[in-house]
């Protein structure tokens, strides 16, 4: 047995030894909080540290509040950890994006899920991902706020905006996605994950409203116009020789994406599983839809989630040990759960490259006559990519650097830096619009913390939450898609370059 399939096995933990006397047991309670208490102070203390130092990514302030600096626009989201606002420099003028935490009960210290994202966010500086700005402690309060740039898209949006307007042929001229624009995005994006992977960060997180795109307004610089920039760094962390199994950091990966080897219960995992969610990324820009659309079985723990495996079973076929060793180890498939090492009927798979045609054509507009518009059909190399990145075995599964190096990114139409119009087009490909802000508070049912509580939600699939009781978008904690928690002011500038008054930009009062 290799070292991987060794270090699946579950170790046996020591059991509690009930004959320890009770006095034993109040001095083990004492310290367990003495510790308790300790860590939460460590954290707090990481978390100024992290607002104090400057980073790759941020710059450090020493504002008692945040709206000493940024000017106060419209709530954009709402989740189970915090509220983002939309908000521009006093100084520069600039948009951000404003994620306030929320604060916890007395004693807690600062959420983990907010350390965590500073401590990395602050250490990488890379174009296709997300800029922390700065960071602000209120000791008053007491509150944290993270300051991101502003991203006027994202690809939940993105996607949203071709399936409701397919017949609309003024403003969505190809009904689908057009290859340029799907093979921009994913070069950006298999960028950004390569830096990531390069510098031992994990994502755990990846989906398209996650993922932001920059807008072209004049405020934004134009080196920057169509950029892709990976968000929500919540669930990541450095992956590198771990003290603990990653698994006990709970369920990670909304479940439409959540890689096989997690599906079946995996105590370690690697890089590859957010290779496997930008591949699920890929088929659903070209196809307007999850690839893998299953119902989330709504247990605590990591429990197996058969109605995602058999959508990925009906697509892929079902695995075998000849193509996937460590399958001996992993828990659901040892156990046979749910008879998932009985091959079904259903299960021989009807191939990637079928199931992304037909899917493509069931989402063609009208006037396509069944068939997928010229510019929208992907080419063999592009499939061919795809399969390998929802490669069965993590071990043989593309790595970002390899799928950089896949020769359908040297075919025509090559990839761009921007992602709305190809090297010297005087007009994008595709006019997407701007998203509304949110003026109202978000209804409970939306705000995260549980199934449902995700953007798909909004009026055109049913879909799945987050991995655990958290948002969407700008880091951990808001229930609104990513690009709307990046909608971050509509302010323009002027004719002669200055801009309007602040009562005029939408998204302020």
């Amino acid at each position: 047995m290799n070292t991987f399939a060794q270090q699946q096995q579950q170790h046996p933990r020591s059991q509690f030894d009930g004959g320890r006397s009770q006095q034993q047991q109040a001095q083990q309670q004492q310290q367990q909080q003495q510790q308790q208490h300790a860590q939460q102070a460590q954290q707090t203390q990481q978390a100024q540290q992290a607002q104090q130092q400057g980073g790759g990514s941020g710059s450090a302030t020493t504002s008692s509040s945040v709206w000493d600096k940024f000017e106060k626009g419209d709530k954009i989201g709402e989740g189970t950890y915090g509220l983002v606002y939309h908000a521009r420099s006093k100084e520069t003028g600039g948009r951000y994006a404003i994620k306030q935490f929320k604060g916890g009960r007395e004693g807690d210290g600062v959420s983990p899920t907010a350390i965590r994202e500073i401590m990395l966010l602050r250490e990488m500086s890379h174009p296709n991902v997300v800029k922390l700005e700065s960071a602000h402690i209120n000791h008053s309060e007491p509150s944290l706020w993270l300051a991101f740039e502003y991203a006027e898209y994202d690809l939940y949006e993105m996607i949203k905006f071709h399936r409701d307007n397919k017949e609309n042929r003024r403003d969505n001229p190809f009904g689908l996605m057009p290859q340029y624009v799907v093979k921009t995005v994913m070069w950006q994006l298999l960028n950004g994950l390569s830096y990531m992977h390069q510098h031992w960060v994990v994502h755990r997180d990846l989906k398209p409203s996650n993922v932001l795109v920059m807008g072209e307004d004049p405020a934004v610089s134009p080196t920057q116009h169509g950029s892709v920039k990976i968000a929500d760094f919540g669930l990541a962390r450095i992956f590198q020789a771990p003290a603990r199994p990653l698994s006990d950091n709970g369920v990670v990966v909304t479940i439409w994406y959540r890689a096989p080897e997690l599906l079946l219960g995996a105590r370690h995992y690697t890089r590859a599983v957010d290779v496997w969610a930008a591949g699920c990324i890929f088929a659903e820009l070209l196809t307007l839809k999850p690839l893998f659309q299953g119902q989330e079985r709504k247990t605590p723990g990591n429990v197996l989630q058969a109605d995602q495996l058999d959508k990925i079973f009906r697509v892929l076929g079902h695995p075998g040990i000849k193509t996937w060793p460590e399958l001996e180890v992993l828990p659901h498939w040892v156990d046979n759960t749910d008879n998932v090492r009985v091959r079904r009927p259903e299960w021989g798979g009807t191939g990637l490259h079928n199931a992304v045609l037909e899917a493509m054509r069931a989402a063609a507009p009208s006037w396509a006559q069944g068939h997928v518009p010229q510019e929208c059909v992907p080419p063999r190399e592009a499939i061919d990519l795809m399969s390998r990145m929802l490669d069965y075995n993590p071990s043989t599964r593309a790595t970002a650097e390899e799928a950089l190096r896949h020769e359908w990114f040297r075919t025509d139409p090559k990839p761009g830096a921007n992602v709305f119009r190809m090297q010297g087009a005087a007009t994008p490909l595709v006019r997407y619009p701007r998203r509304p802000m949110t003026l109202d508070r978000i209804p409970p049912a939306a705000a995260g913390g549980g199934p449902g509580a995700h953007p798909y939600q909004e009026g055109f699939l049913p879909g799945p939450p987050g991995p655990s009781a958290r948002g969407l978008g700008m880091g951990g904690g808001m229930s609104r898609s990513s690009s709307q928690a990046a909608a971050m002011l509509a302010a323009q500038q002027g004719p002669q370059g200055k801009r309007r008054r602040m009562e005029n930009v939408p998204g302020f009062r």
